[in-house]
């Protein structure tokens, strides 16, 4: 079992940008001494409260030159956003510079980011997505490329640089086409945070099938808000205005800014966004969330507890992923939260998981 951090690097008033950053350095710095095998955080542009991370090169190029053997993650790379063999060719260069320390996904990015980016959104449509996504998968395992297809004619294109080896690739996202395709290619399956196992089972089902079919293994990464003290009341006390702004800046693109049209979000795949299932969960009472499995907050008994119930309906489960600087979270509290997981969860998970 692997044991990463997981960051959306959300940005709330009070935090200049100056200090975010320069934190999330920081924690990354001490996740590495800690022993954490990863620090993933997303791609996202616009909206600063959701996430505030548009840079991660930048961000991991820095990290890099502080760490010794934490490997870095981008969950995601949002592929409408970027000339498919040009992030292919960055993604070989940075894997080359940090020793082969990245890992990565892909997608095809929130509902709420073509019109802020200024683009139509037929420019982010599926099918557009999905011919960029198979090139992008081509300029992966070649340095020359040749591809013709709706939106795309490339001939001999060469991948500078070329690394020659295997990435760990992680995609995220709900629909079938992700699964299979993570499935088909050997790759891993990250769970959206802020959903119980229940609401994913289907779709894990589907991947592990997938799987099966096409003789690969699973690799599913599982993705919690996490919080600790050993006074459960005085870990809910202060993770409390931190979660809740979690789930708030998650939501924050549809309920501080004018949303796009729903007929639009419709007809270009992008339903879920105009469906209200953000801004309802938004707006779960704290207890609710701790009670229905969306954040981890308690104990270390308590943070144990839950993890050996999602390793038991979670066939494929690889990696335990926590979240410690949600919502605005001051400084302190996401290096508490680090260190007492990483001193009294990881090692009684592990003796649960030896074989």
């Amino acid at each position: 079992m692997k044991f990463s951090i997981y960051s959306e690097v959300q940005s709330w008033p009070g935090k200049s940008y100056d200090q975010l950053y320069g934190e999330v350095l920081e924690q990354i710095e001490n996740a590495d001494r800690l022993g954490y095998d990863a620090y993933a955080v997303i791609e996202h542009l616009f909206f600063p409260k959701f996430s505030a991370s548009a840079n991660v090169f930048g961000l991991f190029g820095m990290a890099a030159q502080r760490t010794r053997s934490i490997k870095f993650r981008t969950m995601l790379h949002i592929l409408p956003y970027h000339n498919p063999l040009v992030l292919a060719a960055m993604i070989h260069e940075f894997s080359l510079l940090t020793n082969g320390r990245y890992e990565f996904g892909v997608g095809r990015g929130h509902g709420w980011i073509p019109l802020a980016a200024g683009l139509p959104m037929d420019e982010t449509s599926r099918d557009r997505y999905e011919e960029a996504l198979d090139l992008f998968v081509a300029a992966l395992h070649n340095d020359v490329v040749s591809f013709k297809g709706d939106y795309w004619e490339i001939d001999q294109s060469h991948i500078i640089p070329f690394s020659g080896h295997t990435f760990r690739v992680i995609l995220g996202g709900t629909s079938d086409k992700t699964y299979d395709l993570a499935a088909q290619h050997g790759w891993g399956v990250a769970v959206p945070p802020l959903l119980p196992y229940a609401a994913l089972k289907d779709q894990l089902d589907f991947y592990r099938a997938k799987c099966a079919e096409y003789g690969t293994t699973p690799d599913i990464v599982w993705i919690h808000a996490c919080y600790i003290d050993d006074d459960a009341d005085l870990a809910k006390r202060e993770a409390e205005t931190h979660m809740r702004g979690f789930l708030a800046g998650n939501a924050s693109p549809l309920t501080e800014y004018a949303p796009p049209p729903t007929d639009k979000l419709n007809a270009a795949g992008y339903g879920f966004y105009a469906s209200g299932i953000m801004e309802q969960l938004a707006a779960t009472p704290y207890d609710e969330m701790i009670a229905g499995d969306i954040v981890w907050v308690g104990t270390p008994d308590d943070i144990v507890e839950r993890i050996r119930e999602t390793i038991d309906v979670c066939q494929g489960l690889t990696e335990i992923a926590i979240t410690t600087n949600p919502g605005g979270v001051e400084h302190w509290k996401a290096i508490k939260a680090q260190e007492l997981f990483a001193q009294h969860v990881i090692p009684r998970v592990r003796e649960l998981t030896k074989t």
